[in-house]
């Protein structure tokens, strides 16, 4: 289904690509913007279906993109945000993740653009209240916590960082060359590991990462 995006990148360049690739998969863009000020006024005037915004850009030069991003989901609760950056800035990212319950967002690096399919996949997930984290931000909000993937084994955590990205129990075996079977028993332990309700719906299985990175 067509969406109507805003997209919100101080480089040209970059931002012009994504204009023209939502295009080309058939997306409207509502507004194009460069900084963290205009991304605001331009939310509040045409209330888009999704938002796409860096992390730096103007006027500070600093995380403004990431922080407008965090202030329109507690403006807008049902907004979708998919933020793009080429690092990971920790403190915003985990109030982003955990806003509205997780629900309607992502974070990827913008390496991930480049592969197109798996982007525009990633933005109807989102779009669509979904959850996508890209594995460099798992791995480096984990950082910031004591660590209780220590309870988990090394086949677990792999699984953990796949069902981050929002991939189905059938992509998991094919990923991993295992049984779907065995993919079911290892995110009930997953789920038993980190003290998480078992849950057959695919957006908690995302969930369960956020979930872990706030404990």
């Amino acid at each position: 289904m067509p969406l109507r995006v805003i997209v919100a990148e101080d480089a040209v360049l970059l931002r012009e690509g994504l204009v023209s690739l939502l295009q080309r998969f058939g997306h409207e863009t509502l507004a194009a913007v460069g900084s963290a000020d205009a991304l605001l006024e331009a939310v509040h005037h045409d209330r888009p279906d999704l938002v796409i915004t860096d992390v730096r850009m103007p006027p500070g030069e600093g995380d403004d993109g990431l922080r407008a991003a965090v202030a329109l989901r507690e403006t807008y609760t049902r907004l979708p945000v998919l933020v793009l950056s080429q690092y990971v800035e920790r403190s915003y990212a985990v109030r982003l993740l955990d806003s509205c319950n997780g629900a309607a967002v992502g974070y990827l690096l913008k390496e991930r653009v480049g592969a197109v399919v798996d982007f525009m996949a990633a933005l109807d997930r989102v779009a669509g209240g979904g959850t996508v984290v890209d594995p460099e931000v798992i791995h480096q909000l984990v950082k910031l916590r004591h660590d209780p993937l220590e309870r988990l084994s090394a086949r677990e955590k792999e699984v953990l960082s796949l069902m981050a990205e929002g991939r189905s129990n059938a992509n998991l075996a094919a990923q991993l060359f295992i049984s779907e079977a065995a993919v079911n028993k290892h995110i009930g332990n997953i789920f038993n590991k980190l003290d998480l309700p078992v849950d057959t719906d695919g957006h908690r299985r995302v969930l369960a990462v956020l979930a872990f990175l706030r404990a």
